[in-house]
């Protein structure tokens, strides 16, 4: 049971944070936040559900916390969805999603368990059991009982088999769950149900080698007509200067499936999603309008001692980037915010190269040219992007808290669209081919943008409102 008094003394703490409390971007009332779950548009609702722990900004046995809304800008806080209080899951009702089967969402998480004793908790240890929950409206419990117990998965896989993504294709329900091997390379394994309670095993729907990571979280399917989209987040990919910088991704395989063999067929190779210091474990949904949205966790696990987020210190600790549209084009996936948040917009201003302008802490920045070979960003107190017709670099300072260089090789740039709150930056490159995200932390007060680019730009800059 959730105890008031600590909750209203966290959320005290959590309102003296004056400039790094997000103004656009879902963040959690107190406490910690993390992958987003369950996403559904059910009844009329946008239901965002979301790793959370109330308690403690540095994580700890999750929660799912809930968030609604109507358009996918403005939202409600709703009351904690799932607690891990049932012995299956007493050490965290980790990630999954939800699916509408007859008017009802049915829910589908890894239900965390560790053992008391000398475990490594990788290879013994640990219980991951697939939780399933009914619920006639998104709030009420129906009934939450698990549907495959730990013990019951294959063997060759180790303790690590969880994030259930459960969808229908072909009249048939299937689920996809991300796992590590028991040699240590990733792979997304694959079972089939007609009635969402039984589950048999059809074996791997995708296998990694060892160049490919050692796990691969967060799986997330998508039919998009004459292309599926299959995404997920690998942990330990080897990078380099210009592709998987951080210590964990988040990407996608463009392909098919052969739904009779249980295979994703990879037609492309794996791409990144994002580029920047934070952004993992995205989650798709249909929305009211038949798009296909994409929300991930404006975070990373085991980002120290590189980096950190100074607002633990306030009793609060990340937020879940802006929703983003996705969609196939030219062999790759590209995502864009959605056209919901131009809501949020003041007045328009035109904005020339080589002058500085003053700007409001929330705003949107439009930057169009014709095959841009040198363009320099000044877009916070120390957070600079430059470009040199070949490589994109973001750099920080000491507003990144640890976090100096990310860079990309773009071989042209038309487009550059930004997004500023208090303690972040998304960045979409060529309307969102590519994409980089990160927190910051600005500590001066002073608010300016400048441009410098070979040629003139159209530029466009709009302040924006708080939700």
């Amino acid at each position: 049971m959730l105890d008031k008094a600590s909750i209203k003394q966290m959320k005290a703490q959590v309102q003296e944070d004056k400039q790094w409390r997000q103004g656009y971007h879902m963040m959690p009332q107190t406490g910690w936040l993390n992958d987003p779950n369950g996403l559904a548009y059910f009844q009329d609702t946008y239901h965002i559900y979301h790793q959370y722990e109330p308690y403690k900004a540095t994580g700890g046995a999750t929660h799912w916390g809930h968030k609604t809304s109507e358009d996918l800008v403005h939202f409600q806080e709703e009351v904690i969805f799932l607690s891990p209080d049932q012995p299956f899951d007493q050490d965290g009702v980790y990630s999954g999603s939800a699916i509408e089967v007859d008017g009802q969402l049915h829910f589908f998480y890894t239900g965390n368990v560790k053992k008391p004793g000398h475990y490594d908790y990788i290879y013994s240890g640990r219980e991951q059991n697939v939780v399933h929950v009914v619920s006639p409206d998104g709030f009420e419990i129906q009934s939450r009982e698990v549907v495959i117990a730990h013990e019951d998965f294959p063997p060759g896989y180790s303790d690590h088999i969880r994030d259930p993504n459960v969808f229908s294709q072909n009249d048939k329900f299937y689920m996809l769950l991300g796992a590590r091997t028991d040699d240590n390379k990733g792979a997304i394994i694959l079972y089939e149900s007609q009635d969402l309670d039984n589950w048999t095993f059809l074996g791997d729907f995708l296998a990694g080698d060892e160049d490919q990571g050692f796990m691969w979280e967060c799986p997330d399917y998508s039919d998009h007509g004459e292309h599926s989209v299959l995404i997920f987040s690998p942990q330990g990919v080897i990078g380099d200067h210009f592709s998987f910088q951080n210590p964990y991704s988040a990407g996608y395989l463009i392909g098919n499936v052969d739904w009779d063999m249980g295979r994703f067929l990879p037609t492309e190779d794996f791409q990144e999603l994002d580029y920047g210091f934070d952004f993992y474990a995205p989650q798709t949904f249909k929305d009211a309008k038949g798009r296909h949205i994409l929300i991930g966790w404006m975070g990373m696990p085991d980002i120290e001692p590189e980096y950190t987020n100074p607002t633990i210190s306030y009793g609060w600790q990340h937020c879940l980037a802006l929703p983003r549209e996705i969609e196939v084009r030219n062999h790759k996936l590209y995502q864009k915010p959605i056209e919901e948040y131009q809501a949020l917009r003041g007045d328009a201003v035109n904005l020339e190269t080589d002058k500085s302008y003053e700007r409001s802490a929330l705003y949107e920045l439009n930057i169009a040219g014709e095959n841009l070979q040198v363009l320099q960003l000044e877009l916070s107190q120390d957070s600079q992007l430059t470009y040199d017709g070949e490589i994109l670099t973001l750099r920080h300072g000491v507003s990144g808290f640890g976090r100096k260089k990310r860079q990309v090789k773009i071989p042209a740039i038309n487009r550059i669209q930004v997004f500023g709150d208090y303690s972040s930056l998304e960045i979409f490159i060529n309307d969102g081919e590519y994409v980089l995200t990160t927190r910051i932390y600005p500590t001066r007060s002073d608010l300016s943008i400048r441009i410098e680019a070979d040629q003139e730009v159209k530029a466009t800059y709009w302040p924006l409102s708080e939700t």
